[in-house]
């Protein structure tokens, strides 16, 4: 195989990439916005209006660079649950929507502890178990039609091959449904009844099954293409990096989310209350892991087109003393209980500043999830934040260790996903950072930590570094 074509589909943005394997690089990429429809019965993510986009997108790609296998990754945090015919028998739940949070003490009595899953509790529909229990409950005569549960990203592997099959990666991503250590369905699974509706668990490698025939004839792409398994998308960022990288070592994923998994880390007692769990990787083992909302607070902050930080704008703001204190958004991450707070007037920043600012913020939060979970080793920055200087120096001065970037891709979950086909062919092409890191910056990262366990403490009660 030499040309994969990649279905991503991400939280803010779904695209379509070709990926040249033998130049390990994507070729050429489709893009959309990924929005959510906000009526009834619930807000929920357009899939047909993302499937229209899939099929238009391997089309086009097909005749520039004609397609030999394809691929899939998306964000975690969803299910989908379809009929006997295959239709949704629920519209796919929007997992920052509010309504599983009305049932959250009856779900907090069925779901398994800590222990058993590596699944932390989480608000709205962050976990799979609380979408489907809330959907179970206030929707029972259409829960009752339902014949298969799917996770996300084999759902798009379902409308290309007509196969319904699950996957690790997306089951050990804070669903509550899996457990990492026995590598079986939890006991939550079992108690609801559900474990008849879940389909077949397949590796994310593994060939599903061949293109149907009419979107061979809808695309133009030969039939008999095989469509891979796919794979949650902070795991496809993790797969070059564990094909060719010596633990230990972690992978921070950037987008929407910021997602920490360490390799190889020290054994440390993972704090469920502060948005750390257990992750399952593409080969099957468990990874502790870290998230925070980085992009969203990013894109909140200062918007999606904000103007690079210069080195003078980041010691500017070294200098004057302007810190972002936790946490944006609220409800997630290292602080969930923190309300968010600057030391000086922000409107006092250039827009340069304010990107520094933030910048150094979102490190530093990093930095903390890394502690957590008790990171070793090499630090590998994959997806937007690869790009963002200000960012990487200040990781770097705060964990003391090695900073890795690739700043050539927007995204390392395309070129994740391209790996499922031939991990012979990966080439992470990763440099270390090679900017000045001054002691001003260490000191900085110091103060803020000592400024955010005093604000954690004087605030909401949440936990501290």
């Amino acid at each position: 195989m030499r040309i994969v074509g990649v279905i991503d589909i991400g939280k803010t943005n779904a695209k379509v990439a070709a990926v040249d394997l033998d130049r390990f690089e994507e070729i050429a990429v489709r893009k959309t916005a990924n929005g959510v429809v906000g009526s009834d019965p619930y807000p929920h993510f357009d899939v047909e209006r993302l499937w229209a986009f899939v099929l238009e997108s391997l089309k086009a790609l097909q005749a520039e660079h004609p397609l030999e296998a394809i691929s899939i990754t998306t964000h975690g945090a969803t299910a989908v649950v379809l009929d006997e015919a295959g239709a949704l028998a629920l519209p796919v739940l929007d997992y920052e929507f509010g309504g599983p949070d009305t049932l959250s003490e009856d779900y907090e009595r069925i779901r398994p502890p800590f222990a058993e899953t590596g699944s932390a509790r989480l608000p709205m529909g962050l976990n799979v178990g609380a979408q489907l229990f809330w959907q179970q409950q206030t929707f029972p005569d259409a829960f009752d039609r339902v014949s298969t549960i799917l996770t996300y990203a084999q759902y798009w592997t379902f409308r290309l091959t007509g196969v319904r099959v699950n996957e690790l990666t997306s089951l050990g991503c804070h669903t509550d449904l899996w457990n990492p250590t026995a590598a079986s369905f939890s006991t939550l699974v079992e108690s609801q009844g559900w474990g008849h509706l879940f389909a077949p668990v397949r590796k994310a490698n593994e060939i599903v099954g061949p293109l149907l025939p009419e979107h061979c004839a809808a695309t133009g792409i030969p039939a008999g293409t095989p469509i891979y398994c796919g794979i949650h998308d902070s795991n496809a960022s993790l797969l070059p990096h564990l094909l060719t990288r010596q633990a230990p070592f972690s992978v921070v994923s950037t987008g929407t989310w910021v997602v920490m998994l360490a390799v190889g880390a020290d054994r440390v007692a993972l704090d469920e209350h502060r948005d750390t769990l257990i992750n399952v990787n593409a080969l099957g083992d468990p990874v502790p892991s870290a998230r925070f909302m980085g992009g969203r607070a990013f894109s909140l902050l200062v918007g999606d087109n904000a103007p690079s930080a210069s080195f003078e704008d980041e010691q500017a703001v070294i200098a004057a003393g302007h810190m972002l204190l936790p946490s944006v958004p609220a409800g997630s991450g290292p602080f969930p209980s923190a309300t968010a707070r600057w030391t000086m007037d922000e409107t006092e920043l250039t827009p340069g500043g304010k990107v520094a600012a933030v910048s150094f913020h979102l490190a530093l939060m990093t930095a903390t999830c890394l502690d957590l979970i008790g990171a070793r080793g090499e630090i590998v920055v994959e997806g937007p934040f690869a790009a963002n200087a200000a960012y990487l120096r200040m990781l770097q001065a705060a964990t003391g260790r090695p900073v890795l970037a690739d700043s050539q891709n927007v995204t390392g979950t395309s070129l994740g996903a391209a790996s499922l086909v031939d991990g012979s062919q990966v080439r992470t092409g990763v440099r270390a950072f090679a900017g000045p890191v001054p002691d001003i910056f260490v000191r900085y990262a110091k103060d803020w930590c000592t400024l955010t366990k005093r604000h954690v403490q004087q605030g909401d009660g949440g936990q501290q570094r």
